[in-house]
Order: structure tokens, then sequence, then C-alpha cells
């Protein structure tokens, strides 16, 4: 029979120097009455400190949730991990060096975790290579606390004259993961959750290397009482139990609550979804929704490309297509912001290291990601700026695999002035930050990579649309009504190559449906 405890019970169990696993995606299947625990004890015991933190995905919702709690000085020595965006407390110990901060691709992480469960020594793979996580870049590092502590999680080798990666493999003393029900056996049903994440391997990885598993559910039931096809993690893989408060087990960080239609439990009528008002993000969203063809399965990032999504709903094509996030989820509308990971009306939900071997394999037909900094040779930074260390999330995964991609998100950085009317876009007062740079800061996706393997790669913005080709980045439109020295290439540290320019769809700009055909 698995050991009810409580939170403060199970904070307890971390000792000095203990490398703990933290599952959760954003705020889908987060701990976070355990994690609440583990800050209150340090808060008022200083205890215990030195740990290894590893985990997948960006945990947090850019406030005080999540990953947030752990970010004291003292408390975290070393954290090994796909993003620290979302932990405002947590990045800042990175940012401060006060922590090591080893960045790695979200879905290398998952899978780390298999190679762990096994007893294997990391993790053999092409993804990453030429970006910032290739050792002959930075090697996942970070920050200069990682560079300084002379510790290193990956190497480039050799195999049949082709080169790779490999990543080492982190084994787990403890880790602390959520799930809905769990019986008195220990056996633990995901019904509610919306994210099947990495809690599996995560926990067998924990258990293989005599650690604690410790799990946040909803409720502890009879033995008995779960469907077995309701239960995700056995029992022969947990160890304790907490029961957590209704306020720190919401189902995402969206809103406090259950939504059965996240689940796939009903469906609801598209049509219920609130369509988005035209704005910049929209005008990228139906630009990106163009590239598409019926039959497509698609991958969207968070922030600007999850507007391909609300597009795709109100246009009535969602059907045409398969959107697929990186979390595992497949079909529907994706839900943004803290509730990227999600999907309303999900066709179905598979385990997240599930989802990035159909990625690493190029499952994927086209993708939609992030533009942070744009440079002239294609590369793309999404994960580091002023210095200050973001992560990739599975932008690595995503990007290097998928068969094209659409790098999406506005011109310039900052509050822009427009307006929209008649089919044009007017820039009234342009934003002051540059993204279309010289040389990126960090390369999280390398155009040079993308030319070897042929993959289209387009870059969307409200103004214009480029694309790369072998001489290095071609404007190919603009909107209708800019201005192309003013409001493009006067924003750009670079001229790109013009040797056909077009106007973009007028419909864009049109706050009307652009009754899109697939088949086109």
């Amino acid at each position: 029979m698995v050991k009810l405890i409580t939170a403060e019970a199970a904070a307890s169990m971390l000792q000095d120097e203990m490398s703990v696993g933290v599952g959760g995606f954003v705020g889908f299947g987060t701990p976070e009455e355990l994690l609440i625990a583990i800050e209150n004890r340090y808060i008022e015991k200083k205890e215990p400190k030195d740990l290894s933190v590893f985990f997948s995905p960006g945990i947090g919702d850019s406030g005080d949730k999540g990953l947030s709690h752990l970010g004291y000085e003292g408390l975290v020595k070393r954290a090994v991990c796909g993003h620290v965006g979302l932990a405002p407390r947590f990045r800042k110990l990175c940012a401060d060096n006060k922590a090591e901060c080893f960045i790695i691709p979200q879905g290398v992480c998952s899978h780390l975790l298999r190679a762990a469960a096994g007893k294997k020594p990391g993790l053999i793979t092409h993804v990453g290579l030429k970006t910032y996580a290739d050792p002959r870049v930075e090697g996942c590092k970070g920050n200069q606390a990682a560079i300084d502590s002379g510790h290193e999680v990956v190497e480039l080798i050799e195999l049949d004259g082709k080169e790779y990666l490999f990543y080492k493999a982190v084994p787990l003393d403890i880790c602390f993961l959520r799930g809905t029900y769990a019986d008195e056996d220990g056996n633990i049903s995901l019904v509610k959750e919306a994210v099947h994440g990495d809690q599996l391997e995560m926990a067998m990885a924990t258990k293989n290397n005599g650690g604690i598993v410790i799990f946040q559910v909803e409720k502890l039931v009879s033995k008995g009482v779960l469907p077995v096809k309701d239960i995700k993690i056995p029992s022969i893989f947990v160890d304790y139990i907490v029961e957590s408060k209704p306020e720190h087990h919401w189902q995402s960080f969206l809103e406090p609550g259950y939504r059965p239609e996240l689940t796939g439990e009903i469906r609801i009528p598209v049509e219920a979804i609130q369509p988005m008002e035209l704005n910049l993000r929209k005008i990228c969203g139906r630009r990106g929704a163009m590239l598409m063809k019926k039959g497509n399965v698609v991958n969207l990032g968070i922030g600007v490309p999850d507007a391909v999504a609300a597009v795709a709903g109100e246009e009535g094509i969602s059907d045409q297509i398969t959107l697929s996030i990186e979390s595992g989820v497949l079909g529907g509308v994706p839900t943004g912001g803290v509730g990227i990971g999600g999907t309303v009306n999900p066709e179905a939900i598979m385990k997240q290291p599930d989802n990035f071997d159909f990625y690493d394999g190029g499952g994927l037909d086209l993708a939609f990601l992030g533009l942070a900094e744009v440079d002239e040779k294609g590369n793309v930074n999404v994960s580091k700026f002023g210095g200050r260390v973001v992560g990739p999330g599975g932008f690595i995964n995503i990007t290097q695999n998928a068969k094209a991609v659409g790098f999406c998100g506005t011109f310039t950085a900052g509050k822009i002035k427009y307006e929209i009317k008649d089919g044009e876009l007017h820039i009234l007062e342009d934003a002051p930050g540059i993204k279309f740079k010289k040389a990126v800061e960090q390369i999280t996706y390398s155009g040079d990579y993308g030319m070897e393997t042929g993959q289209p790669a387009y870059y969307i913005t409200e103004r214009a649309v480029f694309k790369r080709v072998p001489r290095g980045l071609q404007l190919i439109e603009i909107a209708p009504g800019v201005d192309l020295q003013k409001d493009i290439l006067d924003k750009m540290e670079f001229t790109p190559i013009m040797d056909d320019i077009r106007l973009m769809d007028e419909r864009i700009f049109k706050d009307a449906l652009m009754n899109l055909n697939l088949d086109e």
C-alpha cells in the first residue's frame, strides 16, 4: 500500500545536494502544492541546500507559480532543463549566476528520462547540431556559472561518418509529480489531466536509480475503484501520495476548476470559441495559415504562432489539418498564453516523449514557431536576450525536423501604433526594438542546418514575409500600405535579397473571413 503523507512531509524528504525531478508543462500537471511546501521549508529553515533540479518544459505562469517557488539562492545549485522563461524568480537565479544553468532541448530532456530509466549513459541524437546546444557553439551552457563549473552535459561524436550529439543522462534521487487520482495501492490516473507529459518516464528514472517518487493528486480513492484503462503510472513506480488543496490543483494556470473539453470528456462547438480581433497577431496567423495544405500535421509554438490555430478555427478548416502541440496533444483548437499545451476538443493525447519521437523523425509537415531575432543567414534566436537565458523549450526539436517551418512574430520589438483600414496596414509609430539583426545573440535555429536538409523556411511578420534561400534571407512580400524603405529596410541591420517582391493578400487585412481554401 502506498503511504499518504502531507506536502510538508514530502518536502522534508529533500536532502542537501539531491538530484530532483519536477514534472509539469507550464501549468498542466504541475505539482504546485509540493513546490509551495519546498519553498516554505527553505524560507523557514534554509534547507535543503545545493539541489540539482531537472525538468523538461517551462513550468510557471510568468509570476509566482511553478518553478518560481524554487528560485532561491542556496536552494538550487544546478538546473538542467529545457526552459526557464516562465518562472521569473528561477530565471533570475540563473541570470544572476547564483545557480548553474544548462539548457537542453525539451525533447532531449524527455528522452534523457528514458535513458536514465534504462540505466543508459545518455542519448545520441542529431537534435541541436549547429545550434547553441552544440559543444562547438555553447554546449548548452546557459550562464557564466555553468561555464565556470567545468561540468559538461553534451559531447560531439561521429558515427558512420555522421556528426551527432551525445547528451548525458541525469539520474534522479527524488521526483515530484502530479496526477488526478491515486488508489490505495498507489496506481495513478491522469483522467482530468489535459497533458500527459513525462510523468511515467520521470517516475521510472527515479525509481530505477533507487530514488523516491512522490505524486500530488486531487483525491486518494479506494483500491479497485480506478478503471485499469485510466491507470497511466502503475503503483510499482510510486512511493508516496499527497492530497492537494483545490486552490493548488488547478487543471492549468489558465483558471481554477476543470474544463472537460480539454481532456476530450466533452466537445464544445468551435463557434463557442471567441474569435480573435484583427490585430498584428492575427495578421501573422492568417499569413501563416495560408501555408497549410489539407491533411498536414502542423505544430504550433507559444505566442504569435498560436494565432494560426485561432484563424483555422474561425475559417472552419481545423478539421482539414491535424494540429500538434509539443506537449503531445493532437487536434482541436490549442489554448494560448499560460494555457499553452492544452487543446479544446483534442483528438488524442499522447505522452510528451512519444510525441518527440514523432517530431525528431520528421513527422511534422509544417511548424509555426516564434520569431524574436533573425539574422541575414536565416538563424533565429528565441532563447537568450541581453545575456539572460530563457531556453528553447521544444523549439529545436521541432524546427530542425519539420518538413517546412514558418517563424511568426512582429517585425519590430516593443509597442507599435498602427492602423488596419481598407485592406491596408499603416505603421503610425514604430516600436524601437530591431529584430532583424546582422547576427543573432544565440542560435536556436540554424539557417545553415536548414539549408543542408533542404527544409523550406519562412519568416512571417505583420508587414513583411521573408524566405531563406541559398544566398541568405529574401524579402518576398510586403503588406499593402507599408513603405518599403521607412517601415522595413530602415528597421533592419542588413539588406535582404529583393529579387521579386509581391503584396501580401489583402484579405489578411480585412475584418471579415478570408474563406481560406487549403486545396489552393
